[in-house]
């Protein structure tokens, strides 16, 4: 393990695939801070988890459609990273925080659309912009999407949209960054059985049964399929993989 552990920040990373990741990071041997957006208890529950993997680890809450909230984050995150982990500087920002929310084309109001783009593009936009002074050169960034920017599904026009975005947004980060040596990608799951959408995908018996039909390794993902992926972004290896959309699917309607 390094003398100096690095140091990721895991956006959304008390539950789900952000928990996952955070954990697969660790496992790793790279130090995490994550944030949360209201339950503080599941928040310190990986903090815990973290520490017993042997790494360092500290919890912010951050809603991440505020950007207005955002100036106070980076001052905490800055405090947290002197007080915790002797630094000022991190390594690996995972913007993965977010929400799921089928609105059809036809019944999306404009407190929806607002939401669900401050919450999926701006936020991120400007989190990322914000950090920018505290990543070290040659650090790494790697945001979320979804297998919904590549197929379809009625009821997330907006949601798949906005990952469209990030999707685009990834290589113009990865072409003004390479200066610093920091690459950029995005890791886009599949259907994956979380809590993510009210659990439906775990859940809903015929959902899950559809999902595993069209994809081709039979079954729906988990999140153990995901934050090892997001770790090896993070490691030495994967340092010549740059502004590329890595779908982790298990195949998803091929």
């Amino acid at each position: 393990m390094e003398q100096n552990p690095k140091i990721a920040l895991v956006t959304g990373g008390s539950r789900g695939l952000g928990k996952n990741m955070a954990l697969s990071l660790a496992r790793k041997g790279i130090n995490v801070i994550l944030t949360y957006h209201a339950r503080a208890d599941e928040a310190l529950a990986v903090v815990a988890d973290i520490q017993q993997l042997g790494q360092k680890a500290a919890a912010l809450q951050l809603n991440t459609g505020d950007v207005s909230g955002f100036d106070t984050f980076v001052s905490q995150f800055t405090a947290t990273l002197k007080e915790t982990f002797g630094t000022d500087r991190f390594d690996f920002l995972i913007n993965n925080a977010g929400i799921a929310a089928n609105t059809p084309i036809g019944k999306t109001t404009t407190d929806d659309f607002d939401l669900l783009t401050n919450i999926h593009f701006k936020g991120v936009f400007f989190l990322t912009q914000h950090l920018l002074p505290l990543l070290n050169n040659g650090g790494r960034i790697i945001n979320i999407s979804t297998g919904l920017a590549r197929f379809t599904s009625p009821g997330y026009a907006v949601y798949a949209s906005l990952k469209g975005a990030i999707e685009t947004l990834t290589k113009y980060m990865a072409a003004e960054l390479g200066s610093r040596s920091i690459t950029v990608n995005v890791v886009a799951p599949g259907a994956i059985e979380t809590d993510f959408g009210g659990g439906i995908v775990r859940d809903n018996e015929h959902v899950n049964k559809h999902i595993a039909s069209v994809t081709a390794l039979g079954r729906v993902g988990l999140p153990d399929d995901i934050g090892g992926v997001v770790a090896f972004l993070c490691t030495e290896e994967a340092r010549w993989i740059n502004a590329q959309r890595i779908e982790v699917s298990g195949g998803m309607n091929l």
